[in-house]
């Protein structure tokens, strides 16, 4: 058994060690050590037990001050009021466990909607397999943009290099290579033949043996010495919770204060005072608002994942409602990603292709078959197939269609070879790749290298490449072989601009010609041309190396190139592009294109999709970027414009200056040169099946279906989130003003008290909880696109927010329950609360004859009235000015369930005996509900009114639309 440990073998020696070939591992002999090795995922940490994280829900600073004052219930000879409180302390625990453990599993099940796949040759055949099934002894294939899935052996490499910063802490890409690492004193993670999990691939591309999976990585020995990182509290948690903290401290002062002016000033006795100050406590106090604002995060993401976008982080929903620039990619984002060659230019002619998508059917018009042009298309469409790293899946009985595996334009290019009749079984074998440059965003452009073995070979590729015509070789390539019978051709392809002024030779008729400035001027004015239809063009040429006596470097091997003509590739924008402009720019929210394209084109494509207003746009590119300082970049963000050729720095910096400005900036992307710009962005938006491993990790949404309208249900959802918890929270604080009325008008004007200690508890944590979850389930309300987006340092409670719910809603409550608390006395014939001569004009006599518990009936009318208010205080709730009839009076059927609860809750506290005694509570003559019914459309009615009119005092200051 060979123990020479994994780095120090040579390449052919590694596939021996670890019982494995270049054509990787059968499906068989995968599956066998898949169930010896495990899956290869990293085992979980261990989590807090249900019985401690309980603990933690009966111990926050709330609970504790009901703990106390359950306590002193018990102390002042009040056993049952006692009791009830800790059994509703354990009752709202217990429910908010229960919420908070279902808001973890659906977030847990979102995840898995994103499972990780990992390219692997098995069986002699490139396919994607999950990342958890992959075992020792698989051929793992890299390329840019990848995260590695194991630790791995290289194996072959062109120009790759991996980001280490995960496990070392160097943000520096590390250079990787195939040859054995003999040197000694270094470490595993220094070792330039491996690659790592948790990593991921700057540039370049390569194949790797994985020698290791799950937790016997470097990635799963580091996680066996961390603890995992929990999510940290929303901004708005925050904000919730140090509310919640000045609300407990202000009623416990208030408290504090009612039970000494009772006693001193009053004349109460102690017993009756310390009930009172009980009662202002428990009444303020929201003991169940923080966890309810997670589960309402929690239902957005979930209805969210059923629109297609998948929220990685709950906080993220907030920032989504304060979206105000949205800076785009353009191709894969804005348009459908299914690139197809339209046009060509070649031999100073133009050739259009048919044919759409990746099925491999098309042709050439006019046919340049047995023309001279014949023999420079072709060199053309061969080199396009071999300056390639895109692979063709054809149909298959679960896929229909003809898909592709890496970058879509080079699959373009591909298919186009394809429609050529260029066959490319014997390409690899005549033209093998020795090396590779990879793109770098920088350059824009792409090299690879190929060996040519010997002149009879190149000769006969027109037969076995092509069936009918010369071969791209012809008398095109007058090799000077070396002594060992080998020519190297090197193949460039990438942005047309770029690659032209490296050119010193065309190719026409299968004669190089020197490029002089009227060819040049023709191939710019054509690819001008193309861009200005939106077609993406792309330049290819070559070069017959000569002998070399070090490195393949890209100024060595890009220049004095051969140009081989253009490709003109169109990517038509996703239906849906056009209507998500029309909305966000309804809402306030800025569009700006920042990409690596062209111009013209992307300029093109900016007022196909409808994002431009004006007729003429500035262009700015990454090299005018450059030149400019900050304040430069400042001056001109308010203008439209259209920033193409932007490398990834560019990108980084523009973002930068958008949120220096104080914009909330998201940023969608799918490729690697996308990532610095998603990790800076307030909003990540990476798509779901074109994004790069990359871009997906760097991303806080991910659209599934990449489809960018779902972008704009997403900012509604942020916007409505933030709605629906204003929502509930007014409806909360609503109640509490005719909760703690009654303890302060009896401490201040000896009123008999209308409310007790016992009925808030049941108010809070029963009656009001479902209608208030169900208002955090809320539909956007219809015009809430239409308006600008909301500060970021916009609070959630402000002013407005409790004048309304204290002043205005919770006024109307306590108002309309202590008519009926008088009304009880005034049919008792008790008058000493000079109630108005109305109340004798619906006086029904001898309806309480008899009757010996008036004060036991009034507050059951009181707390009965709290209930129905509460029912008027919900619907009046749903919008802040719009008409509830506009959202549909039963759209919201969580709320109507919850309404159905709440009065079934009311009438069995009421008329089930047991619970009737410990809520002192009487049973109501059924005439009661007459009156109390009335209470729900009283206060919507007046609310609806206010509502009137503040929308026309706004439409009249141009504030509401």
């Amino acid at each position: 058994m060979n123990l020479e440990p994994i780095y120090n073998l040579r390449a052919a020696e590694v596939f021996k060690a670890l019982d494995t070939g270049p054509e990787g591992l059968t499906t068989g002999e995968a599956e066998a050590r898949l169930a010896l090795y495990e899956s290869n995922v990293l085992s979980e940490q261990p989590k807090v037990s249900h019985w401690r994280r309980f603990f933690t829900f009966t111990a926050h600073p709330m609970a504790l001050l009901l703990w106390a004052a359950g306590a002193l219930a018990f102390l002042v000879s009040q056993p049952a009021l006692g009791m009830v409180i800790w059994i509703i302390i354990l009752t709202n625990a217990g429910f908010t466990f229960w919420r908070e453990y279902r808001a973890e599993q659906a977030m847990l099940a979102l995840q898995k909607l994103l499972p990780t796949y990992a390219r692997l040759i098995r069986g002699g055949t490139e396919t994607l397999v999950p990342a958890s099934e992959l075992v020792p002894g698989d051929l793992l294939v890299l390329a840019e943009g990848d995260n590695i899935p194991a630790d791995a052996r290289v194996v072959e490499e062109y120009g790759l290099r991996t980001n280490n910063a995960n496990l070392t802490g160097e943000a520096v890409p590390a250079r990787k290579t195939a040859d054995a690492s003999l040197r000694e004193g270094i470490s595993e993670l220094e070792r330039p033949n491996l690659v790592f999990a948790g990593t991921s691939v700057v540039s370049g591309t390569g194949r790797a043996i994985i020698c290791a999976t799950g937790m016997l990585t470097q990635f799963g020995r580091i996680a066996r010495l961390t603890q995992a990182v929990q999510e940290g509290p929303s901004l708005v948690q925050r904000e919730l919770a140090h509310i919640s903290r000045i609300i407990s401290l202000v009623a416990l002062g208030i408290a504090g204060i009612v039970f000494v002016v009772g006693i001193f000033d009053v004349g109460l006795v102690r017993f009756d005072a310390f009930l009172l100050a009980l009662g202002i406590l428990v009444a303020a106090v929201p003991e169940g608002l923080p966890a309810t604002v997670t589960l309402s995060l929690a239902m957005a993401a979930q209805r969210l994942a059923q629109r297609g976008v998948l929220v990685k982080k709950l906080a993220i929903l907030e920032t989504l409602g304060t979206v105000s620039i949205v800076c785009t990619d353009k191709s894969g984002t804005l348009t459908q990603n299914q690139m197809t060659a339209r046009e060509v230019w070649v031999a100073r002619q133009r050739l259009t292709v048919s044919g759409v998508g990746y099925e491999p059917i098309g042709s050439f018009s006019p046919d340049p078959s047995g023309t001279p042009l014949e023999s420079t298309l072709n060199a053309l469409l061969i080199a396009a197939a071999l300056c390639n790293n895109a692979r063709l899946n054809p149909p298959t009985p679960d896929r229909p269609q003809w898909t592709c595996l890496g970058d879509q334009t080079e699959a373009a290019l591909r298919v186009a070879a394809l429609k050529g009749e260029i066959s490319e079984d014997n390409l690899a074998e005549i033209f093998p790749r020795i090396h590779e440059l990879p793109f770098d965003a920088r350059r824009k452009r792409m090299s690879t290298i190929h060996m040519v073995k010997d002149e009879e070979r190149a000769d006969e590729d027109g037969g076995e490449i092509k069936a009918e015509g010369e071969g791209w070789m012809d008398d095109s390539l007058e090799f000077s072989f070396q002594p060992l019978s080998v020519q190297e051709v090197a193949l460039v392809k990438g942005a047309p601009r770029e690659v032209l002024q490296l050119c010193t030779h065309i190719l026409i008729d299968a004669e190089e010609r020197a490029l002089d400035d009227e060819v040049r001027a023709e191939i710019l004015a054509a690819n001008d041309d193309y861009a200005r239809n939106a077609l993406r063009v792309l330049a290819l040429a070559r070069r017959k190396l000569p002998p070399r006596s070090g490195e393949y470097t890209t100024e060595w091997v890009e220049s004095d190139l051969t140009f081989l003509g253009l490709v003109a590739m169109q990517d038509p924008p996703r239906p849906e592009v056009a209507q998500a402009m029309r909305v966000f720019r309804q809402a306030g929210v800025r569009i700006v294109m920042i990409t690596g394209d062209y111009g013209l084109t992307a300029e093109s494509l900016a007022r196909r999709v409808g994002m431009l207003a004006t007729p003429d746009p500035l262009i700015l590119t990454g090299a005018d970027l450059e030149v400019m300082n900050d304040l430069e970049i400042q001056a001109i963000l308010d203008r439209e414009v259209v920033y193409a050729r932007m490398a990834p720095e560019h990108k980084l910096r523009l973002v930068a200056a958008f949120q220096a400005r104080g914009e909330v900036v998201a940023v969608t992307g799918d490729g690697v040169n996308d990532a610095p710009a998603l990790r800076k962005a307030d909003v990540a938006v990476a798509m779901g099946m074109i994004g790069t491993d990359v871009a997906k990790e760097a991303a806080d949404v991910i659209l599934t279906d990449d489809n960018f309208g779902d972008l704009v249900s997403a900012v509604e959802e942020g916007r409505a989130i933030f709605d629906n918890l204003r929502k509930f929270i007014t409806y909360t604080f609503a109640s509490n003003v005719p909760e703690i009325l009654p303890f302060i008008l009896t401490a201040l004007f000896d009123i008999p008290l209308a409310l007790t200690v016992i009925q808030i508890l049941a108010i809070d944590l029963g009656t009001d909880l479902l209608p208030a979850l169900a208002l955090g389930t809320e539909k956007p309300e219809p015009y809430v696109m239409r308006n600008p987006p909301r500060r970021r340092a916009q609070p959630l409670v402000e002013r407005r927010l409790l004048a309304r719910a204290f002043l205005w809603l919770g006024g109307i409550e306590a108002l309309l329950c202590y008519i009926g608390f008088f009304y009880v006395y005034h049919l008792s014939g008790q008058n000493e609360f000079l109630l108005p001569p109305l109340f004798d004009l619906i006086k029904i006599p001898g309806l309480l004859d008899g009757f010996s518990e008036v004060h036991l009936l009034a507050i059951t009318v009181f707390h009965a009235g709290v209930v129905m208010a509460q029912v008027g205080n919900a619907f009046a709730c749903r919008t802040e000015r719009e008409r509830g009839r506009r959202l549909g009076w039963l759209s919201n059927r969580f709320l109507l369930w919850g309404i159905l609860a709440e009065i079934v809750i009311i009438l069995v506290l009421i008329y089930f005996p047991p619970l009737a005694r410990t809520f002192n509570h009487v049973p109501l003559p059924p005439i009661f509900w007459v009156g109390l019914s009335l209470y729900a459309p009283v206060l919507y009615s007046l609310d609806w009114i206010r509502k009137s009119v503040v929308r026309k005092l706004e439409s009249a200051k141009g504030l509401y639309l």
